[in-house]
């Protein structure tokens, strides 16, 4: 039986899945920033950003938790269910899982951005956008989203059961093994993009979040369901 302490190092374990899906993040990370130059330097698109704005500022809250449910949550399982590595973990009793999961998220990561608005202005200079990426990778990630994220997939993984969740907690070394992980993959692929995001005016930012968000629940599944699987005693 393997201990806790002989654990692959996180950072190896995170290049892993990072590794396994490069290609696709790097498109994304490239995806995202054409947008932004799409933004301020392509005046045929502005009608399109003009509209996507609009439909998000309209929307409000709702919109951002339904675009989030169906790009963080339905297209990535879709993709999960159907994709033969995935298949077995990815039944369809998962469903309803992905999608309470990512429609709560999106409500979260709207009201986020509207808090960072808040302390930080809406400007787009250097200074307000890495005050926003800091903060948002170092301290909304780190503290919150990767541990809470990691455990409510950990309960998923386990069949809906808290027990084995409590009992990994309790196994020592915890946000060491499974959020430093997670925490490397985050920052590979979320720098980037939140510079881009914060760079974007605040109705952008959630479409803009959805677009790389469709990969992101993909890898994290993955993350997840590769550490899940590993013994800890």
């Amino acid at each position: 039986m393997n201990s806790v302490h002989s654990k692959e190092a996180p950072w190896r374990e995170g290049l892993h899945s990072i590794r396994a899906l490069l290609a696709p993040g790097l498109v994304l990370q490239a995806s995202a920033i054409a947008l932004v130059l799409a933004y301020y330097f392509l005046p045929a698109a502005a009608p399109a950003f003009a509209r996507l704005a609009q439909w998000q500022t309209d929307g409000g809250l709702l919109f951002s938790a339904a675009t989030t449910t169906v790009c963080g949550g339905l297209l990535p399982f879709l993709y999960l269910h159907w994709h033969a590595p995935t298949r077995a973990g990815h039944p369809w009793k998962h469903l309803w899982f992905f999608l309470v999961f990512w429609a709560w998220k999106g409500s979260e990561v709207h009201l986020w951005y509207q808090l960072l608005s808040y302390l930080f202005g809406d400007g787009h200079d250097l200074r307000t956008i890495a005050l926003k990426v800091l903060t948002d990778q170092f301290v909304f990630n780190t503290v919150y989203t990767s541990p809470i994220g990691s455990v409510c997939f950990a309960w998923k993984d386990a069949g809906y059961r808290w027990a084995p969740v409590v009992a990994d907690l309790r196994a020592g070394k915890w946000y060491y093994r499974r959020i430093l992980p997670v925490l490397c993959a985050v920052w590979f692929l979320w720098i980037p993009v939140v510079c881009c995001v914060y760079a974007l005016p605040q109705p952008l930012q959630m479409p803009l979040f959805n677009v790389v968000l469709c990969f992101w629940a993909m890898l994290y599944a993955h993350i997840t369901a590769r550490q899940n699987l590993k013994p800890e005693t």
